[in-house]
């Protein structure tokens, strides 16, 4: 069957995917600003599916039991940090490959929330509802696409800014970089790495996790098992695509955001082409930048040079 492009994208469609798309990137925005934060500091966290699917479980099961979502968003975000507590111990204390404790938050992320979240499949929690913006909503196109959104999405965009403040323009946030960049350096001004890696490595998993229970509270309003869908890994290509740059971080997250909602719009038109196909295409995009980011060197991207390596004060790499 044959369909007309024109009838099918009209303004009325960009509109609605513009919008739709701000709402899907929300959550790959914090959990991507919350691993920036952690690589910057040269931990490696490849458990961002794990640390996400515990902070949706966390955010629903809270909003659930006591009807207050943004205590289940705290609360998210509180898992997420003790997953990356566990990893910051292996990583930075035990001095373990960072690799495969990464891999192991998933494994655990995603066996813990597949067993405990049993019950709460087909529960209905309290949501996070979006809000209009006085006046600013009323603007055409621009307040439909931008003005009418749950507080959090807006929360997410002031946090791209505020981890770039954070980074480039405080002491605290040097010694963040120091630490990814020469740890050795670092050390011998007087910089704590350890300390600095913990802390950041928390902070993370803090973000991630509300990333998490952004998608069960406020984007997709239901629980159930695996509700991620491969975002924590969509989630380490974008901090390629950002350049480990917390403001460009927006772009992508909004971009992948869009990708993944063009499957469900263009069906939902009777688009005439595959869903399969199309809901591939995020993850076709993850793939094709991680593979650069192993052909080319990390710097190339603006990886911390020392982002992977464990700091054993006196040893070189």
């Amino acid at each position: 069957m044959r369909v007309d492009v024109e009838a099918v994208i009209t303004s009325g469609f960009i509109i609605s995917l513009l919008a739709s798309s701000i709402r899907a990137g929300t959550p790959l925005l914090f959990a991507t600003l919350g691993e920036i934060v952690t690589e910057r500091s040269g931990i490696l966290n490849l458990g961002l599916e794990g640390i996400m699917i515990t902070g949706a479980f966390t955010g629903f099961a809270v909003s659930f039991l006591t009807g207050n979502p943004w205590l289940g968003i705290v609360l998210a975000g509180f898992a997420g940090m003790a997953l990356a507590f566990v990893h910051a111990f292996f990583s930075v204390t035990l001095k373990a490959n960072q690799s495969i404790t990464g891999l192991m938050l998933v494994l655990l992320g995603l066996g813990i929330t597949g067993f405990f979240g049993r019950d709460y499949i087909g529960q209905v929690a309290t949501y996070i509802d979006p809000i209009e913006i006085p006046v600013l909503s009323s603007i055409p196109v621009v307040g439909e696409i931008v003005f009418r959104h749950d507080p959090l999405v807006y929360l997410a965009l002031l946090l791209a800014f505020v981890i770039w403040f954070l980074l480039f323009r405080t002491r605290y946030g040097l010694e963040i970089i120091a630490s990814g960049e020469n740890p050795e350096a670092a050390d011998s001004l007087g910089v704590d790495v350890d300390r600095i890696r913990y802390l950041s490595t928390m902070l993370g998993g803090f973000l991630v996790g509300i990333g998490g229970a952004y998608l069960s509270l406020a984007y997709a309003k239901l629980w159930t098992e695996g509700m991620t869908a491969g975002r924590g890994w969509i989630c380490l290509a974008l901090v390629i695509f950002s350049g480990w740059m917390p403001q460009r971080a927006i772009l992508g997250a909004y971009l992948f955001g869009g990708l993944d909602v063009l499957s469900f719009k263009l069906q939902a038109v009777g688009f005439g082409v595959s869903y399969h196909l199309l809901a591939m295409v995020p993850y076709v995009v993850t793939i094709i930048f991680l593979l650069f980011s192993v052909i080319r060197k990390r710097e190339a991207f603006g990886a911390p040079a020392s982002l992977g390596l464990p700091y054993i004060r006196g040893k070189r790499y």
